[in-house]
C-alpha cells in the first residue's frame, strides 16, 4: 500500500501544481500531451481518482495524522 500512497501523492502533486499555473494560463498536461487526448484525460482520471483514494485512507498512511503524534 505504501507504493500506492507514493503514487497518489505524486499525482495530487501534479494535480495541484497544473491547477496552480493554470490560473496563469499554462496548462501543463495540455501542454506536454496535448497531442494525445485520450492520454491527457487518462491523467485527469488519475488524478481525481488518487484525491478520492487519499479522502478515504491520508487519516491511516499519514504520520502526522495519527492519534498519538497530535496535540
Amino acid at each position: 500500500m505504501k507504493t500506492l500512497h507514493t503514487i497518489t501523492m505524486i499525482l495530487l502533486i501534479v494535480g495541484g501544481l497544473n491547477w496552480g499555473l493554470t490560473a496563469f494560463g499554462y496548462n501543463v498536461i495540455e501542454m506536454l500531451l496535448g497531442g494525445f487526448p485520450a492520454v491527457v484525460t487518462t491523467i485527469y482520471v488519475l488524478v481525481g481518482l488518487s484525491a478520492i483514494y487519499e479522502i478515504f485512507t491520508h487519516k491511516s498512511n499519514c504520520k502526522m495524522c495519527d492519534a498519538n503524534t497530535m496535540a
